[in-house]
């Protein structure tokens, strides 16, 4: 089943996992919890109360490739702090872009045009949130809205903090936390400060391997592609693509992302050994097998007499 979602930041290249399982992108850790739990109920199958075949087979799908993943990366305290600074960076790139954004739904529009933009905001993602999984069919496009709120409330904010948009005055009222907001004569406690692009590229890129080791590559993927929408000339991120085009034999996007990361650096030594597997195999296929394999050069690298090393990154051959 694909899941082609284009609306809203899934549109900036960024898996909305708030918006998947349909809460507010400032919604704290019990509530998250809550929420997946409720859905993990609606569309289990030992619990799920559909009664067409494809409608449970779809809960399933759901289940396993949509909110499990997001709960996932929500539950993990690092993974979640890296997520809201991706948030804010799309945040701030959609309002550097907001002449080209068309909004579809008409709640988003009139989230945009708001006064009041924090309640009407939690209003409309609750109400979404309610009929996000009832008809299954739907959906799809009920995650889409629900990444249009988030997208157009991240805009707002932003533009309210960089001074794009006229502030409007807050009472003194707790916080989304539950705690009384801080007085002006109080200083606030310093945040910690926010992760780097390089550590939440080397997150990416961690994740990446652990989802490799369980042959989930489709999450591989992902997560090295959004390493590389942060990072485009990192040539780790392009040679890990590369094994992993190659266990799925897609050589071709192989090749493609092996001379990449040979661009940007010529002694990538997993790109290197990559490359020269898919030549070998290219020269296989053209000539004819050979009874004893040929000697090895005499100026090789210990890597390539032993079994372990880099080769074992690309698997076995059956």
């Amino acid at each position: 089943m694909s899941f082609n979602i284009e609306q809203g930041l899934f549109g900036f290249d960024l898996t909305d996992y708030h918006a998947i399982l349909g809460v507010p992108v400032d919604a704290e850790a019990k509530d998250i919890r809550k929420r997946y739990l409720t859905i993990a109920r609606r569309l289990h199958p030992d619990s799920c109360a559909a009664e067409s075949e494809v409608d449970r087979q779809r809960a399933s799908e759901y289940l396993s490739k949509l909110v499990n993943p997001a709960y996932e990366q929500l539950s993990q305290e690092r993974n979640f702090t890296e997520h809201q600074v991706l948030l804010k960076m799309k945040g701030q790139q959609a309002l550097r872009q907001q002449d080209t954004i068309v909004l579809m739904s008409d709640t988003a529009r009139r989230l945009a045009g708001t006064g009041d933009i924090d309640q009407t905001y939690r209003g409309a993602i609750r109400e979404l949130a309610e009929q996000q999984y009832q008809s299954l069919e739907q959906t799809l496009d009920r995650i889409g809205q629900i990444s249009e709120l988030n997208l157009v409330y991240l805009m707002r904010k932003h533009g309210q903090a960089d001074g794009t948009a006229a502030p409007r005055p807050t009472a003194n009222r707790p916080s989304a936390s539950g705690k009384p907001a801080a007085r002006p004569g109080q200083p606030a406690p310093p945040p910690p400060p926010p992760p780097t692009r390089e550590s939440i590229v080397a997150s990416n890129l961690r994740r990446a391997q652990e989802y490799e080791a369980k042959n989930d590559f489709a999450s591989a993927i992902r997560e090295l592609r959004e390493a590389l929408q942060l990072s485009p000339t990192n040539a780790q991120c392009h040679s890990r693509l590369g094994v992993v085009y190659m266990k799925l034999k897609q050589e071709t996007m192989a090749k493609i992302h092996f001379n990449q990361a040979l661009k940007l650096n010529p002694q990538d030594a997993i790109a290197l050994e990559g490359k020269r597997r898919l030549d070998m195999t290219s020269g296989q296929a053209a000539a004819p097998p050979q009874k004893t394999p040929p000697k090895a050069p005499p100026k090789a690298s210990p890597k390539d007499d032993k079994g372990g090393g880099l080769f074992g990154l690309f698997g076995k051959k059956k």
